[in-house]
């Protein structure tokens, strides 16, 4: 049987790029990138397939709306519209209303920086974690998502694994902890790790699979 490190880095080798990197965000401690990042957390809050949910994500900042004051400026049918054009379809005019009013709650409480919400909440997960539940359509599924990408460059927020991380753990044999998880690959992998095991807790990647090519690769 291959080793937790081997089953690791078999599944890196197969699901090297996280929800961000799908959706085009080129994620770094600015911002930009912190914005699009909520976006995409919003739009994967809902219960709603996460393909369907990059891609509404590559639509929307493909009309340019890339920061808070884009967002807000777009017209609520623009932004209906760039959600069907992603098939975001189902919940496209509440999403569309909870955009609006995130970016001018964004503009509002954090001047459009999310670094100044990183530095209240000083290193403590839970008060991050509730600050961004203020956010419409953000709940505690949503933060998780937001914290576990936001981690490659928040370092404080690391090793963050949610549940549905620890479930994927779970289906590979794998630690089913954040600090077990974090002994099998370099920091800078973890955040790509802890997406990889959202995309088996989902079924989006086979276990059986992994455990395969992790065999193979002895």
């Amino acid at each position: 049987m291959p080793d937790d490190r081997n089953v690791a880095r078999a599944l890196l080798d197969r699901q090297s790029h996280t929800y961000a990197e799908e959706a085009g965000i080129t994620i770094a401690d600015r911002p930009g990138p912190l914005y699009q990042l909520l976006v995409l957390t919003t739009l994967l809050s809902t219960r709603i397939r996460a393909c369907v949910a990059v891609a509404a994500a590559r639509e929307l900042f493909a009309a340019g709306w890339r920061t808070p004051s884009a967002m807000e400026a777009a017209s609520w049918q623009e932004r209906v519209d760039a959600l069907g054009r992603g098939h975001y379809r189902r919940y496209d005019e509440r999403t569309a209303t909870m955009l609006g009013t995130g970016a001018r709650l964004c503009l509002d409480r954090w001047h459009g920086d999310l670094r100044r919400m990183h530095k209240e909440a000083d290193g403590d997960r839970a008060v991050l974690r509730r600050l961004l539940t203020e956010f419409p359509g953000i709940g505690p599924t949503g933060a998780d998502i937001f914290l576990r990408e936001v981690q490659a460059v928040w370092p404080d927020v690391r090793p963050y694994a949610d549940r549905r991380t620890l479930a994927g753990a779970r289906r590979l044999g794998l630690p089913a902890s954040p600090g077990g998880l974090a002994g099998l690959v370099g920091e800078a992998d973890f955040g790509r790790l802890a997406s990889a095991l959202v995309r088996v807790a989902l079924g989006e990647e086979s276990a059986g699979e992994v455990s395969r090519t992790a065999a193979a690769a002895r």
